[in-house]
């Protein structure tokens, strides 16, 4: 809910305010003005992401036999670095890095975090736990709304945005949904409105509900966690059924760059065609 005030500003800062409004990002001055406190205030989106980086990238083989897929480069950095490029654009600095396979090398590269420009925390899965099953393992540092976020695609999205979606929903989880010419080899969002009815596991491309598919991150709220069972899961078979069926799986689409690293041939195009994030 909204309440309309008045307010008296200097005549400087009207103007700087009106410079940054675009009609599309920032529609107005009320806009701009609720942006800019928001943001000052912390309320513009999540504090927190979990990075999921405990993969053995088995199909980059014998690379990855020494390597692990995470520290792969793309553009002369790793995903991760071009993730934590995003999480700072939206002033999201507390990371979880979720590590299995060859965590020590993974520590090794980005140690605290403090070089970057960030704080993170390591949760170290001993045996694998399936991505829920690690987010889960993180428990204790995820005590608000938080980012989960797949390590090997590369996305740029508007997280603020996304944030307010998901609160004005008043979603459980919000997954960002990507658009492909061809989702036969993803997992595709039925929709209902804004709201998820389930993921279609690799359909025939004729007969797909739609062409948005889970880009591999997600908005959580804590209570989320509570669903996850016990030992290995899988968020996206285990979680999101439950969550679709009490109403609470939101989809939020977006057009930003997104490509998926997870195969050599994907990889391959991904370090051709990623161009970076946008500017404001």
């Amino acid at each position: 809910m909204k309440e309309r005030i008045t307010i008296t500003l200097d005549k400087s800062i009207i103007h700087a305010i009106d410079n940054k409004i675009d009609k599309i990002k920032i529609k107005n001055r009320s806009h701009a003005i609720e942006l800019y406190l928001s943001r000052s205030l912390g309320n513009s989106s999540p504090k927190k992401a979990i990075l999921l980086l405990g993969g053995k990238g088995t199909r980059f083989r014998p690379i990855t036999y020494e390597l692990p897929k995470a520290l792969l480069p793309i553009k002369g950095r790793t995903v991760p670095e071009h993730l934590i490029d995003l999480f700072k654009k939206y002033h999201i600095t507390e990371l979880v890095f979720s590590v299995g396979y060859k965590a020590e090398k993974i520590k090794e590269y980005f140690g605290d975090g403090k070089k970057l420009g960030i704080n993170i925390t390591y949760v170290k899965e001993t045996k694998p736990m399936g991505s829920a099953g690690a987010i889960k393992l993180a428990k204790k540092y995820l005590t608000e709304t938080f980012i989960v976020t797949n390590g090997d695609e590369l996305k740029d999205i508007d997280l603020e945005e996304m944030f307010k979606f998901h609160k004005q929903n008043k979603a459980l989880v919000t997954a960002a949904l990507t658009t492909v010419k061809d989702p036969s080899a993803y997992g595709v969002a039925k929709l209902e409105g804004n709201k998820i009815l389930e993921f279609v596991e690799k359909p025939p491309k004729n007969k797909a509900p739609s062409n948005l598919i889970n880009s591999g991150l997600s908005i959580w709220e804590p209570g989320a966690l509570d669903l996850i069972p016990k030992g290995f899961s899988m968020y996206e078979q285990d979680v999101f059924p439950i969550l679709a069926k009490k109403k609470k799986l939101y989809g939020y689409p977006f057009s930003g760059q997104w490509f998926d690293t997870g195969t050599p041939e994907r990889y391959e195009r991904a370090i051709k065609m990623w161009k970076g994030l946008s500017k404001e």
